[in-house]
């Protein structure tokens, strides 16, 4: 028994020997503190290739030239030049209201339009009011308009009245544009039959108060140089009109709308039972 515990004993010192002899072959191959690599590094970098330098690239890249600038920055064209051969056209209805009258009830109307490019067009104006089924005044005017500046156009041509009175053709000239956001206004010279000479002034505001009501202030003058009892105008001031109306949108091209305007007749124009009225209106605004 004691021969067998012995022989085990010897068995176990004998492999403890032969690990720690195969650990030291294996330090051997480990680099140590103190120990010199520079004949390592120096098989090392012998066979290896050298990488490029930061600053120079792989694949030359070839210099500009001016046919690689105009590609890249193609010549653009003015805004008259891709424009001016643009049609278009805009029809609106401002104003299509009936109104209450002492008289009886009122039809009235206030259409713009226009036909052609940015620049030049063909603008068209007609307004009037029929009392009780009768005319009491219409006109419609045929005008050259021309751009002068994004937000104002010069405009000349003819203006026909059909009513009061006998038909009358005016040459017209005049300006109208958008001097602020929102505000429109008009100002057009006429010179008629017999010397005779007239100026109107119209201006309205689109106030928006949220994205569908809109209150729109208006106001409208009228001058003439002469007296015409035929068409019962007098010479000066001779009517003026300022309204107010509210209108909602149903669409954008679309809205119902209610008001209120005042009218006064000056001067000659004036009739001594009907010189100055208010009117309840009630209407829609068209465009397309």
């Amino acid at each position: 028994m004691k021969l067998l515990t012995c022989a085990a004993l010897a068995a176990t010192l004998l492999n403890s020997a032969h690990a720690a002899e195969a650990m030291d072959h294996s330090m051997h191959g480990m680099s140590m503190p103190g120990m010199d690599m520079s004949g390592m590094d120096h098989d090392m970098s012998a066979g290896s290739t050298p990488l490029p330098a930061a600053s120079e690239s792989r694949t030359p890249i070839a210099p500009l030239t001016d046919a690689d600038r105009q590609a890249a920055f193609p010549a653009l064209h003015s805004g008259h030049d891709s424009h001016e051969h643009t049609l278009n056209s805009y029809v609106l209805i401002d104003r299509l209201e009936w109104q209450n009258l002492d008289a009886g009830n009122a039809l009235a109307w206030d259409i713009d339009a226009w036909l052609g490019g940015d620049i030049d067009r063909l603008v068209l104006r007609s307004e009037g009011e029929r009392v009780d089924g009768r005319t009491d005044n219409a006109e419609l005017q045929a005008l050259w308009g021309h751009a002068i500046s994004p937000w104002w156009d010069v405009v000349l041509g003819a203006r026909q009245d059909f009513k009061p009175g006998p038909a009358q053709t005016w040459a017209a000239l005049g300006i109208q544009g958008t001097p602020l956001y929102g505000l429109e206004t008009e100002a057009t010279a006429y010179l008629g039959e017999n010397n005779q000479s007239a100026l109107r002034l119209k201006a309205e505001y689109n106030l928006l108060l949220t994205q569908r009501l809109v209150l729109q202030p208006l106001a409208e003058a009228n001058f003439y140089g002469k007296d015409d009892a035929e068409r019962e105008v007098g010479a000066g001031l001779a009517t003026t009109e300022l309204g107010l109306r509210l209108r909602y949108h149903l669409r954008p091209e679309i809205a119902p709308y209610v008001g209120l305007t005042w009218n006064k007749s000056h001067g000659h124009t004036a009739a001594e039972e009907d010189d100055a009225h208010a009117r309840l209106v009630v209407g829609i605004r068209l465009w397309f």
